[in-house]
């Protein structure tokens, strides 16, 4: 016979009653079902109509519980916004999730359709089938739902509708009033958000903001983020003849781009992996308190190292979460000619790297990106934004093409924060373990608007298994994560503020 884990009590040292623990199991199977339900709707945000589907699926879910709902349009897709009746006198916490996901790629997926849930058991290193209906006999915490957006980020907002569900059920009274945002293009940057958030600054009037989005930390203990790293993008293109050239005839003669991109792109870093760039890594500064806090957190270099198979990491932290500190310089993506079978015996016309940077609050990224173009310019380039004319190929002797997205801004709220206490302390009662708090992730969630225009703290309270895949095939979500949601959402929806 199997045996029936109870979901989180193996993470959770907190006894339950019979009833609390009965309430908790019925909750949880009733958001697998909803989390099904939801995931069925496709959530391309490319696709409008898949995305008024959403909206009509969140409409709906939210009035149930008792929530006032708008559809708040953008530029782009439409936010969904839902509040309870507002009471004078209690503070409001505003959580921001969003219901959009990454495109699919059915082919790379273990399952038939990804929008179609599938249960999964682990055995060994492989996963198998099983039936939704031995559910109902066992809620079995170690099995998964597979699923595009079951963990990134559907699952939470189902988490939370169904911590409401067992509030009602016992007629427990908040002592906040709620607001809740959820955004439709995040997968693709948000790029409606800022202006959304001035348009409906008053709406969206809070305390505190926390935001329910990503994995709590690889150790499985609760989690809570101060922050997000930022992000902006570079496309560099170097130019060599202006059509591909037979390396014999033309070898040792014409410059060839992906040597000169080469040079240039190793120009920027040195051989630990420090950005060279003069004053990219200004106005940074770790004090002995925060560093202690960075410290605190229960990465393992080993494990990491072993997981990413790499032998020695970079060196712009002594350890992993203090590179976390500093902004990043990274190539997402090189391309000249052809390789593979492909390959021919040519020199390309052209060399394209693809860059992304990770910003941190002390840094701002056009800055940083206007540092980069003069440690370009340094080098000898002549720069421009559009494809060289043929009077500046035979006018420059290296030219570079330099297009570059917008900023999405840093943020991070001070770790001494009244609402991070609050956070902190019920996430510590409510499981009796050591609350992992990360200053900075790595990732990036577009949040500086509401900290911009609203002015208030933020903070980010994952709910989600570390090993979710999400963006990738296969994404899941293990039902002992659904259970800890609920708890965490009914815990902090429940607490007064000391």
């Amino acid at each position: 016979m199997k045996k029936i884990l109870i979901c989180l009590l193996a993470l959770a040292s907190v006894a339950m009653s019979a009833q609390e623990t009965a309430q908790l199991q019925s909750q949880i199977r009733h958001s697998i079902d909803e989390i099904r339900d939801f995931v069925s709707i496709p959530n391309n945000a490319t696709d409008h109509a898949e995305m008024n589907r959403n909206l009509t699926w969140l409409t709906k879910k939210f009035t149930e519980r008792g929530f006032n709902t708008s559809i708040l349009p953008t530029s782009g897709q439409s936010l969904f916004f839902a509040t309870l009746p507002i009471i004078e006198g209690k503070p409001t916490i505003l959580f921001y999730m969003h219901f959009d996901g990454q495109p699919v790629d059915a082919s790379k997926w273990d399952q038939k359709n990804p929008y179609q849930v599938v249960l999964k058991s682990q055995d060994g290193d492989t996963y198998k089938n099983e039936l939704f209906e031995d559910l109902n006999t066992d809620l079995n915490e170690e099995w998964r739902l597979f699923g595009r957006s079951t963990s990134d980020d559907k699952g939470p907002i189902v988490m939370l509708l169904n911590a409401f569900d067992l509030l009602k059920k016992n007629e427990t009274a908040l002592p906040f009033n709620v607001k809740i945002i959820i955004d439709s293009e995040e997968e693709s940057g948000s790029k409606p958000l800022p202006k959304a958030v001035k348009e409906y600054k008053e709406l969206l009037e809070a305390n505190f903001l926390i935001i329910n989005d990503g994995p709590v930390h690889s150790s499985g203990k609760p989690t809570i983020v101060y922050g997000c790293r930022g992000i902006t993008t570079m496309t560099l293109t170097t130019y060599g003849p202006i059509k591909p050239q037979h390396s014999g005839h033309y070898g040792n003669y014409a410059p060839n781009p992906g040597f000169q991109l080469s040079q240039l792109l190793a120009s920027m870093k040195d051989k630990d992996g420090k950005v060279t760039i003069a004053g990219y890594y200004d106005g940074i500064s770790i004090d002995e308190e925060t560093m202690n806090i960075l410290k605190n957190v229960p990465d393992n270099a080993e494990i990491i190292n072993k997981d990413l198979q790499i032998r020695t990491p970079e060196k712009v932290g002594s350890f992993y979460q203090e590179a976390l500190q500093y902004p990043s310089l990274n190539i997402r993506g090189l391309s000249s000619g052809w390789t593979g079978d492909e390959a021919r015996t040519i020199i390309p016309e052209n060399a394209i790297a693809e860059l992304d940077i990770r910003l941190v609050p002390e840094s701002d990224g056009s800055k940083l990106k206007e540092l980069i173009k003069k440690h370009i310019q340094n080098q000898g380039y002549f720069i421009t934004s559009k494809e060289p004319t043929k009077e500046e190929r035979l006018a420059y002797n290296k030219i570079i093409k330099i297009t570059e997205s917008g900023v999405t801004d840093a943020f991070r709220t001070d770790l001494n924060n009244t609402y991070g206490n609050f956070i902190l302390n019920n996430l510590k009662e409510e499981f009796q373990e050591d609350v992992v708090q990360i200053r900075i992730m790595g990732g990036t969630v577009p949040i500086a608007p509401f900290i911009n225009e609203l002015k208030i703290p933020a903070f980010i309270v994952p709910m989600v298994n570390p090993d979710n895949n999400q963006h990738s095939p296969n994404e899941n979500l293990k039902i002992s994560q659904i259970g800890y949601g609920i708890r965490t959402f009914y815990r902090l929806l429940s607490s007064p503020l000391e």
